[in-house]
C-alpha cells in the first residue's frame, strides 16, 4: 500500500488546524538513520485507509516529497467525536531489519471442534492480535487461528499457533479459550410450593369469630 506525504514546513498547534480546516492531515515520521520529520498527507485517503485490517498490519511504500521508502504505521488520533484523524504517525524501517509489528488473528473451525459440537461449550477469542518479529518481506497479512481441535476445558496461547517460516511471536499471551456455558436452575414458584399434593385434603377453613354481644 502506498502513502503520499509532503514535508510539514509550518508547525504548532495553530498551523494544525488550519491543516485541518484544509482537508489535510498533520503527522510525523521517524526512524532510520534519519531524524523526525513532521509531514501532511491528504486527510480523506488516510481515513478510509484506517478502516482496512491491512493497513495497520503491513509494511506501507511513503512517497514523501517525491522519494520513496519504506514505512510502517505506529499510531493514531482521532477526534472525539467526529469522523476525523487528528495526527498520525509513521516509522521508517529498513529491509534488512527486524520489524515488530500487530498481526491480526483470523479465527476459524469453532463450529467444528468437540468443544461446540459434542459439549455445547463457546470458544471465546481472548484478543484480536499478537506482536512478531520478522523481517519485512516475511511479514504476513494475518495469522490463521484453527479452533477445530479445541476440547472441553482447552486453552490456546499464541506460542503454539502456527505462523509462516521467518516470523516468530514476540510475547506469550492466551488467544482464545473453552468456556462452559453454566445451566440455570428453574426454581419452582412459591405458590406452587405451597399448594396440597393430588389426593390431600384441604385444610379445614377456620371458624368465623363469634359476634360481640
Amino acid at each position: 500500500m502506498k502513502v503520499i506525504a509532503t514535508t510539514r514546513k509550518a508547525q504548532g498547534t495553530g498551523a494544525s488546524r488550519r491543516l485541518r480546516r484544509a482537508d489535510k492531515l498533520p503527522g510525523i515520521i521517524y526512524g532510520g538513520n534519519e531524524p523526525a520529520a513532521p509531514i501532511e498527507l491528504e486527510h480523506n485517503p488516510i481515513f478510509f485507509a484506517l478502516r482496512k485490517e491491512k493497513f495497520h498490519a503491513s509494511i506501507l511504500t511513503m512517497e514523501l516529497d517525491g522519494k520513496e521508502q519504506l514505512v510502517v504505521l505506529r499510531d493514531f488520533q482521532m477526534h472525539p467525536y467526529k469522523p476525523q484523524v487528528m495526527h498520525i504517525d509513521f516509522q521508517r524501517i529498513s529491509p534488512d531489519e527486524e520489524v515488530t509489528m500487530r498481526v491480526p488473528l483470523h479465527f476459524t473451525g469453532d463450529e467444528l471442534s468437540p468443544a461446540v459440537k459434542v459439549d455445547k461449550c463457546i470458544i471465546s477469542h481472548t484478543v484480536s492480535y499478537v506482536e512478531v518479529a520478522c523481517l519485512p518481506r516475511d511479514l504476513p497479512e494475518f495469522i490463521e487461528v484453527d479452533l477445530s481441535k479445541m476440547e472441553s476445558g482447552m486453552t490456546l496461547h499464541s506460542s503454539e499457533l502456527t505462523v509462516p517460516a521467518g516470523v516468530r511471536v514476540v510475547t506469550d499471551s492466551v488467544v482464545a479459550s473453552v468456556i462452559t456455558p453454566v445451566e440455570e436452575e428453574i426454581a419452582a414458584p412459591a405458590d406452587a410450593a405451597a399448594a396440597p399434593a393430588d389426593g390431600a385434603a384441604a385444610p379445614a377453613a377456620a371458624p368465623a369469630a363469634a359476634p360481640a354481644k
